[in-house]
């Protein structure tokens, strides 16, 4: 019979395909699966350390729609017999898919499959071990009748393993005809021993068994859970701004005219071609007179100072109304459809606190906490004072409170909101944003919380396991080489189970000392690490223009737009050439571009022989370009904003599928430059020209 001999297999760590196409039906639960006796709590074919999982066993691990999942398992036997291990999926809708799973060749008996589930909702998934009589049988085969060995015996071991296959109910004739034929070639006196070495090794038959394997000893691991959410929740660019500041004018007094969400509306063309997805406001609401801030924090308040919109609420209102100076709430309805028509979604701060002037204090003192003195706490984050803020108490009242902040979320979603970012969540109980968030989304599943959580390991975490979709990092303060491969590998693989983080590079309270002395190549820099190392990264106005200076002792812009309005003139920075608007844009066209920019997982650290030379690659196989080609990028980054760094890289090519040793031709996004590399590549890295490199990997040669 004609065969065709299977050639070496790819590595299984690289070759799976992201999709959903499921293997052929296997029967839920057969009768013949291992079950638990009373006496014992380990599979027949032991399975373990299940992946995607949540630390806390009663949370769910999360993912976003169209994001390569890698399952993963622990599964082995005794003795030499080869397994197999499958997860079978069922859709939120209930639709059934089984996925194979291959071995990682790492020695730890790891199985490893990619899926990037599409629908909405909680899917279900469980591990399947079985041992896989024709792969144990094929490689026995394999080794003896080569060598002579027991060559009749395997023969007929595996003609029986045919006939066994060719009764199940689900093969095709094709197949039926193929297995008929096979197996009475090996039982065939005239077929040799090389002949049937033909059979033990053809490829067409191996598929068979792959995607309809011959199992026994089955047993089925527990079921699991996997929320997955909008593309957005996992993915997106964002751009911060104050919309009183955008259209402000100064007076002939001078004093300044608030700019409005009309006014503001006037940039957001600019925003969008820039390529941001998400445009980020501060809170809008009416500003506490009382302990209202001057400019730099100052206690000191002059005529026309604006305070801050993190100290909410006055005799106009709280958290449920528009500053007056911005306009109406008609108004507001208005600027987030035409944010909507320029490609970009609005999100909205929710900061929950008030200043002294705020309804909530006077209707519901119990809400606050009210020192010895009499007087209520106001905020603090040391050194840091925050007189013109009060800090909500959840304890006194927290029914009253959860049902007040409910109503607030409901009444911005109504006007379009979809998106929230929760100031300082940290500072709030985790209970109560579990509730929050699990009330909220189960009303509206598309609404997406980013948690502002500069804090410790413990709460950060704990944040994103009760609900929250995305959050802030120490991607800030994560600046050398050293810092930056540890914080890649804990976001990409340690927390990718429930943690995105939001890579934003700045804030209007952030302006990290790598920024204030490291000029335009540091901005640079961090933006490109930014929107290549995360699936969502983000930049507050005025990172484009440079705004790189700091109040003495504070990691803080001067004159900061927190306290006062900004005017910025983005019109004569476009003409002088001065801004980085063009390469923000150019980073954005290369995400939405590359899809695996817009993965969190897939990330590979690799090697250079300077301790400034950052080097990964970020990689989803099965993943094309929009013109069809395989993607995967490789960023070579010199994090050192001073100086001009040259060295040789050394590169796992495997990660891509190229064999070590082999020529590729790499591109770069940035420049257009093109060169042939192979596993260890020269690379020189000119901070005040182009100190990274975005390059895509075209082909090998």
């Amino acid at each position: 019979m004609a065969t065709k001999t299977r050639t070496a297999s790819p590595d299984p760590a690289t070759a799976a395909a992201v999709t959903l196409r499921s293997l052929t039906q296997i029967p839920l639960r057969p009768a013949d699966a291992w079950q638990p006796d009373a006496d014992t709590r380990t599979g027949r074919i032991p399975l373990a350390l299940p992946r995607p999982i949540a630390p806390d066993a009663r949370f769910r691990p999360s993912a976003f729609s169209g994001e390569a999942l890698p399952f993963q398992v622990t599964a082995f036997r005794e003795g030499h017999d080869l397994i197999g291990v499958h997860v079978r999926l069922f859709s939120p809708s209930g639709v059934e898919s089984l996925h194979r799973l291959e071995p990682l060749r790492d020695g730890f008996d790891r199985w490893r499959t990619l899926i990037a589930p599409g629908e909405q909702g909680v899917w279900r998934f469980r591990f399947e071990g079985f041992a896989d009589d024709f792969a144990t049988w094929e490689h026995a085969a394999d080794l003896k009748i080569a060598a002579g060995v027991d060559a009749p015996l395997m023969r007929e071991m595996g003609a029986l393993l045919l006939d066994r296959a060719r009764k199940q109910k689900d093969r095709d004739a094709a197949q039926r005809r193929t297995l008929t034929a096979a197996s009475a070639a090996l039982r065939d006196p005239q077929t040799s021993d090389d002949d049937a070495l033909l059979i033990v090794r053809d490829e067409t038959i191996a598929t068979y068994f792959r995607d309809r394997p011959l199992q026994s000893l089955l047993t089925i691991g527990d079921e699991h859970e996997l929320l997955v959410e909008r593309e957005r929740a996992g993915v997106g660019a964002w751009y911060e701004f104050f919309p009183r500041s955008e259209g402000a004018k100064r007076l002939k007094d001078g004093t300044i005219k608030s700019g409005t969400f009309r006014t503001a509306t006037k940039r957001l063309p600019a925003v969008a071609a820039m390529g941001f997805d998400v445009l980020y406001l501060p809170p809008i609401h009416p500003i506490g007179e009382v302990n209202r801030k001057g400019p730099n924090n100052t206690l000191t308040t002059g005529p026309g100072d604006p305070g801050s919109p993190w100290a909410i609420g006055s005799a106009a209102g709280g958290h449920d109304t528009v500053h007056p100076d911005l306009g109406s709430l008609a108004d507001f309805r208005a600027f987030v459809r035409a944010a909507r028509s320029e490609g970009l979604e609005v999100a909205l701060d929710l900061a929950l606190q008030a200043a002294p002037d705020h309804p909530w204090v006077a209707a519901h003192p119990e809400w606050f906490t009210t020192l010895p003195d009499g007087s209520i706490a106001y905020a603090e984050n040391p050194p840091k004072k925050y007189q013109d803020i009060y800090p909500i108490n959840f304890d006194n009242d927290p029914e009253g409170i959860r049902a007040e902040v409910l109503r607030v979320v409901r009444h911005w979603i109504a006007q379009g909101v979809k998106i929230f970012r929760v100031d300082n969540p940290h500072t709030k109980p985790l209970q109560f944003w579990e509730w929050l968030i699990a009330t909220v989304t189960g009303e509206h599943p598309d609404v997406v919380f980013l948690a502002e959580a500069f804090t410790r390991p413990a709460p950060l975490l704990g944040l994103a396991q009760v609900g929250f979709q995305q959050s802030y990092s120490y991607f800030t303060w994560r600046n050398t080489k050293a810092e930056l491969e540890e914080f890649l590998t804990w976001i990409s693989d340690e927390t990718a189970d429930i943690m995105r983080p939001n890579l934003f590079v700045n804030t209007p309270d952030i302006l990290t000392e790598y920024l204030q002395y490291g000029g335009r190549p540091a901005y640079k820099i961090r933006a490109a690490l930014a929107a290549t190392a995360g699936a969502s990264y983000g930049v507050y106005a005025g990172y484009e223009l440079i705004e790189n200076v700091a109040r003495p002792g504070s990691e803080e812009n001067i004159d900061n737009e927190k306290y006062e309005y900004k005017l910025r003139d983005w019109a004569a920075a476009d003409a002088a050439g001065t801004t980085l608007a063009p390469y923000l844009t150019r980073l954005n066209e290369i995400r939405r571009a590359h899809p695996a920019l817009r993965q969190l997982r897939g990330l590979t650290l690799h090697w250079s022989d300077d301790d400034a030379i950052l080097v990964f690659s970020k990689h989803i196989p099965g993943a094309l370009t929009a013109s069809g080609e395989p993607d995967t990028i490789l960023v070579v980054a010199n994090v050192d904003p001073h100086s001009t760094r040259q060295t040789t890289v050394h590169l796992d090519s495997t990660v891509w599928g190229v064999p070590r040793g082999d020529d590729y031709e790499v591109e770069d996004l940035i420049t257009g430059a093109t060169w042939t590399w192979n596993q260890d590549a020269f690379v020189r890295l000119d901070a005040f020209y182009e100190p990274v490199h975005i390059l895509h990997v075209k082909e090998s040669r």
